[in-house]
């Protein structure tokens, strides 16, 4: 899809993927390969099962909730107006560090088989990593498929607060907040914080939205979340960031102006989708499912956005994997197809990988139906996890050279985005225990992963 204000740059992105497909070739030679067929006590899940019928899909459907355009103006010219994603890089003072400056625990968590060509760590000084979990990532390659937004090539991360030793609420509890990183140049990565808020008071106020960000999509104009404990999805738009003026640990409107817990800048929801069929989770395999993951599909018609279900990596219930297409109404930019208010998904899938960290979605040029790249976290933190090729035939994983199992993946990797133009699959790690010592950002040709794969 084309989308606005685009500054083309063929021949660079020809470039650069020409390089990482030569890097995904000597990588690919590094790595071991194994089917279904061959596995033998690996545990693999199989094939997909497709969900046809009305009642099961029937579970997946959500009804969506816009705010009125007159709050949404009150806030934004009450808050100065839209600064813009340009605006939040433009103050991105905190630098991340290339993979060779990262600490031995951070580089311990990267893909075993096949490598990261990409690997960052967040600035070891930033006091706001502390207590917090980056949890999903998204970015400009989803956003528009030439890679860039303006002139920039941009990555998000979402963050959730997490402190299992806190004996009290902390004063971060409940907020949720997003890197915005500056990767233009590969070499040199910057980013700053902004906050996710909702209007409230008709637009002359705001307070924190709760979100776990399991999962993230940034597509067009507009980047959808996953709500708090997975029940439903939030709709932010990107050209309304706004700037908080007054610097303090309060969250909205205070005397002298606007206060966003000290950081400076905030992404007020703009709706939501919810599930009408009660409240997520349970342990039927029909209830109506928590959000998990989410990820951006271009190879669909029309595009989608994918969603994985939240699930236990020791559970016997099997996980539900599915799509809905986006809107292609040109005054719906970036939001769901909906009928009356409400949206259906179009596809839907149950998978064995209990336990799922991600999910991408991709047809082969040629091919009737979709692959799916399906992550899979052990019920330890100490294993590395396993990241799944999915069809309704079967499943295949990279088999590890060292120990000949399928924990090749990331160590605690919980989201996956993959980048068009450059053929990258992004993710980060950072779940679980220790989580601190291992947060980083990282990249692997998809090229690669297949390769791997035979």
């Amino acid at each position: 899809m084309k989308y606005r204000g685009r500054h083309r740059r063929r021949r660079r992105g020809q470039a650069l993927r020409a390089t990482l497909a030569g890097t995904a070739l000597a990588l690919t030679a590094a790595a071991t390969l194994i089917s279904t067929s061959q596995a033998t006590g690996s545990g693999t899940p199989g094939g997909l099962t497709p969900l046809t019928s009305a009642a099961a899909t029937g579970k997946l459907r959500l009804h969506e909730n816009l705010v009125a355009r007159d709050t949404l103006d009150t806030l934004t010219k009450d808050m100065g107006g839209n600064v813009g994603v340009d605006g939040v890089l433009s103050t991105a003072d905190r630098s991340m560090r290339d993979e060779a400056d990262c600490a031995a625990g951070e580089r311990a968590a990267l893909p075993i088989e096949p490598t990261a060509t990409r690997a960052y760590c967040w600035e070891s000084g930033d006091a706001r990593t502390r207590q917090w979990q980056p949890r999903s990532v998204t970015t400009s390659g989803d956003a528009d498929d030439d890679g860039h937004w303006g002139e920039h090539r941009v990555i998000l991360a979402g963050w959730t607060h997490h402190d299992d030793q806190a004996a009290a609420p902390t004063r971060d509890e409940g907020l949720a907040r997003i890197a915005f990183v500056d990767a233009t140049d590969p070499h040199a990565l910057t980013y700053d914080w902004v906050l996710l808020v909702a209007p409230r008071d008709g637009g002359k106020d705001f307070a924190a939205v709760p979100s776990d960000l399991g999962g993230m999509v940034w597509y067009q104009d507009k980047l959808i979340v996953t709500a708090a404990h997975g029940a439903g999805l939030l709709v932010f738009d990107m050209h309304r960031i706004l700037k908080a003026d007054v610097s303090s640990g309060a969250v909205g409107r205070v005397s002298g102006g606007y206060s966003a817990d000290g950081y400076q800048y905030v992404l007020p929801a703009i709706g939501s989708y919810d599930v009408p069929g009660g409240a997520c989770g349970g342990e039927d395999a029909h209830t109506v499912p928590c959000f998990g993951s989410l990820s951006l599909d271009r190879t669909s018609t029309p595009d989608s956005l994918v969603a994985t279900e939240r699930s236990m990596s020791d559970g016997a219930k099997r996980a539900r994997v599915w799509r809905y297409s986006y809107s292609t109404a040109a005054y719906r930019t970036g939001l769901l197809a909906d009928s009356q208010g409400y949206v259906d998904a179009v596809e839907a899938y149950e998978t064995r990988a209990a336990g799922l960290s991600g999910a991408l979605s991709r047809t082969p040029s040629g091919a009737r139906k979709a692959d799916w790249y399906v992550g899979h976290t052990p019920d330890h933190g100490t294993q590395h996890d396993t990241l799944w090729r999915q069809t309704e035939r079967g499943a295949k994983a990279a088999t590890c050279t060292a120990d000949r199992s399928h924990a090749c993946w990331g160590l605690g990797a919980e989201s996956l985005s993959y980048w068009q133009e450059t053929d990258e699959l992004w993710t980060l790690t950072g779940a679980g225990a220790d989580a601190g010592t291992r947060r980083v950002l990282y990249a692997v040709p998809l090229s690669s992963v297949d390769g791997s794969l035979g």
